[in-house]
């Protein structure tokens, strides 16, 4: 039976789920855009002209809303500077790390981040901290580990510390924190509003670094010089899209559940990239990667099962 106040809360879980299904989509296509864009341009052009797409678009659509681009006003923007400037670090780290190792060892070290988020979360946001709720992240974690790490499956543990695996392990780290910061803000603003502040911000990041190293060097960026070829800006129109769709569902998913929910349901991530991986660039889809993407599809299952009693829904 279905109590009249859990068939809200059933809905608005639901909501989440398939905001979260749009994100998880939107990232895989991220990955396949940055590793193919990034054979040409920088890191930081990939994030420059991927922020002006998405400033571009987000300005049309609230062009088209009554009051136009004064609903992009914050009273809060100490924390869209905080937000930008963590997920900018994130996103750098990951961008690297895409074009280094196999994308399913980076989508792996990354979800280190929901284990920080359900650990930070309570202090962060005052959301409960349930054992259902850490036994999910940390049973999603050990499936990730066991992904980029095989030895473990055989008690041996070396992780090799390369500068892809460090830098994934350190996007992990920054994506923690933008998901924390973007819980505490959708408590105030809409998620047109914060997608808007994330790509100006980041974009005017991009800029002044990218303006920084050609003055200092004297080397421009070739995209700035017209030195890019047509293929490749296809790569950052994609990149750019699907970069907003996927903090656009990101957002609205944290707008609906709690972080300690949502965070979680990323891991889902890690089976789905290794399908893209195999099929678009024949990475090999080993016993490890089989195992722990199994582990985390039951860390999920077994986080919206527990939740689903914990709120009444039958």
């Amino acid at each position: 039976m279905i109590t009249n106040t859990a068939r809200p809360q059933r809905s608005a879980l639901t909501r989440a789920t398939l905001w979260m299904g749009l994100a998880l989509l939107s990232f895989s296509a991220i990955a396949i855009a940055g590793r193919e864009g990034g054979r040409l341009l920088t890191t930081n052009e990939l994030i420059f002209w991927r922020s002006v797409l998405g400033v571009v678009v987000l300005s049309v659509l609230y062009g088209r809303q009554p009051g136009g681009l004064g609903g992009v006003r914050s009273t809060h923007m100490p924390l869209h500077y905080a937000r930008a400037a963590v997920h900018f670090s994130a996103q750098y780290a990951w961008l690297v790390a895409v074009t280094l190792i196999p994308l399913t060892e980076v989508f792996a070290l990354e979800f280190t981040a929901p284990l920080w988020v359900a650990l930070l979360a309570p202090f962060f946001l005052g959301e409960r901290l349930t054992a259902a709720r850490l036994g999910a992240a940390a049973l999603g974690f050990l499936g990730a580990l066991i992904v980029a790490e095989p030895g473990l499956l055989a008690g041996r543990f070396q992780l090799s510390a390369s500068l892809g695996t460090l830098a994934a392990a350190a996007s992990a780290v920054g994506f923690a924190g933008s998901m924390l910061i973007t819980k505490r803000l959708t408590r105030t603003d809409p998620a047109l509003r914060i997608l808007f502040w994330m790509q100006v911000l980041q974009a005017t990041i991009a800029a002044a670094l990218m303006l920084a190293i050609g003055i200092k060097t004297g080397l421009w960026p070739t995209s700035w010089t017209g030195g890019t070829a047509l293929t490749t800006w296809g790569w950052v129109g994609v990149l750019g899209i699907a970069g907003l769709t996927a903090h656009y569902g990101l957002t609205r998913a944290f707008g609906l559940a709690d972080a300690i929910i949502v965070a979680p349901m990323d891991f889902l991530r890690l089976p789905l990239i290794a399908v893209v991986g195999a099929s678009v660039y024949g990475e090999h889809v080993a016993a490890n990667v089989a195992i722990g993407a199994a582990i985390v599809v039951a860390a999920n299952a077994l986080n919206m099962a527990a939740e689903r009693r914990g709120r009444g829904v039958r």
